[in-house]
């Protein structure tokens, strides 16, 4: 009886750590293949060339570090707010242990060229298998949780929880269809247009609910927990909720424009992108809001810094990404490395950030610690991410308009004022950019694990009582 009467945070203590390590592998990759694009002779065949460590650098930013950021907080807020522990500690103990068998099987296959070639989904039939039944044991344990919890009422932070869960399942499931012909290979059961389809509604709505829906969980329950106060407007969460799941789900065809997509699907997939700005724009305020009344905390509180700055990146991202989503910005943006600067504004500014802010904010309470070992080592990490962010989107948004308007660049006789190498040429400079910000936000996660581990050990690993009580956490 006395095991039931506190929180199972041996789970989130496990996935909060490697939350940590993983973020540090997946970024030291993203620094090697930057190098790679200024170096070139850094590309060493078959195996540790940008085109094989392209695939791992985004699975282990998005899947290992993103998704064990994810889970960590996800089994820590399910508990605080529904006040019981875990359904089932088994079951989570398997979704540890096989999610990091899942990122070693893709740090294994990718290299070796094992790949479906689909954007974020590139892992071979094998393995999606086993994410599938991973997934589905995190489903049971999450809604498990919830389904016994002795709080009448559902926070709104397990709602985006919850959709992320149950959107991540559908996408990876339909997307994932395949006819295995062998033990490495596999064809899509998907063909042409449809297939790329099938993939852009999968690609894009993995941002939109794996790196969107699920951080936006973190948002509503961390930033009102460090800040201090209620969340600004209970009602706007509810609508921003409703509005971003019915919207997220149509805008994948903004990356098939000027394809063999049919026009109006194109059209459609712009309109929606255009809209989804309103809910996103509903969530930022709603997080920034909730700061009212408790800006003075910004000076001396680093973790708050995290969660504020990745707000106001999702804040930016999420009006640049309808932008760039209307047809004829699209034609100068698509396929240059304004996309690229999109994406990390989102991955680096955002979601990082928020992830960053959290794993501080649990890692004492996991730990029986006051603090952190330094928050001065919070505060010079958050600068160093800031500036690595920076330089790095400011360098790829150069690169990128460049590259669109030299493409195309016509002569008063109708042919082609550029050949592709002057672009290459004229990026060149900013790829050294990109890679000083990377390596910036890099150093800055290395910074974080001696602070971690400094805790860690200094700490004791505890599981915090269950109040008597049902109240909130």
């Amino acid at each position: 009886m006395e095991h039931q009467a506190t929180y199972n945070y041996k789970v989130v203590r496990q996935f909060a750590i490697m939350t940590v390590i993983w973020g540090i592998v997946g970024m030291l990759v993203g620094v090697i293949i930057a190098a790679q694009m200024y170096w070139p002779e850094l590309n060493f065949g078959p195996y540790f060339h940008f085109g094989r460590l392209r695939p791992l650098h985004t699975n282990a930013v998005i899947f290992a570090f993103g998704g064990c950021g994810l889970f960590a907080t996800s089994y820590y807020v399910v508990q605080r707010t529904c006040n019981v522990r875990l359904i089932s500690d088994k079951l989570a103990a398997f979704h540890f242990w096989g999610w990091q068998l899942v990122i070693v099987l893709a740090a294994i296959t990718l290299p070796m060229g094992l790949t479906r070639g689909k954007e974020y989904a590139e892992l071979e039939w094998p393995i999606t298998w086993l994410i599938a039944v991973i997934w589905v044991a995190y489903a049971i344990v999450f809604f498990g949780t919830i389904a016994k919890r002795k709080v009448k009422h559902i926070y709104v932070a397990n709602w985006f929880y919850g959709a992320f869960i149950l959107a991540v399942a559908l996408l990876h499931i339909v997307n994932g269809l395949a006819i295995p012909v062998s033990a490495t290979k596999s064809y899509s059961v998907y063909s042409g247009a449809i297939d790329a389809m099938v993939q852009w509604w999968y690609g894009h709505n993995a941002v939109g609910f794996f790196l969107t829906a699920g951080f936006l969980g973190m948002m509503y329950y961390f930033v009102p927990k460090q800040a201090g106060r209620p969340v600004y407007s209970y009602r706007l969460s509810v609508v921003h909720f409703w509005a971003l799941c019915f919207t997220y789900m149509w805008a994948g065809p903004h990356h098939l424009h000027y394809t063999a997509l049919p026009d109006w699907t194109q059209s459609l997939g712009m309109v929606f992108s255009l809209i989804l700005l309103a809910p996103s724009w509903g969530g930022m305020i709603n997080g920034i809001m909730t700061l009212s009344g408790a800006w003075h905390k910004l000076r001396t509180d680093p973790i708050l810094k995290f969660l504020v700055t990745a707000l106001s990146f999702y804040g930016m991202s999420t009006f640049e990404g309808p932008m760039m989503a209307i047809k004829t910005v699209n034609a100068l943006s698509h396929y240059t490395d304004w996309t690229v600067g999109h994406v990390h504004s989102g991955a680096l500014g955002w979601v990082a950030m928020i992830t960053i802010g959290s794993i501080y904010y649990l890692i004492p309470r996991l730990f029986n610690k006051e603090e952190m070992y330094s928050v001065k080592l919070i505060d010079t990490h958050f600068w160093i991410a800031t500036i690595g962010v920076v330089l790095y989107i400011s360098s790829m948004w150069i690169a990128g308009v460049t590259q669109g308007l030299m493409w195309r660049a016509v002569n008063t006789d109708g042919t082609l004022t550029y050949a592709f190498i002057d672009s290459v040429k004229a990026s060149y400079p900013y790829y050294f950019i990109r890679f000083l910000g990377g390596l910036c936000f890099l150093s800055g996660m290395l910074l974080m694990l001696y602070n971690v581990l400094r805790t860690v050990f200094s700490g004791q690993a505890v599981d915090a009582k269950i109040p008597a009580i049902a109240q909130h956490a």
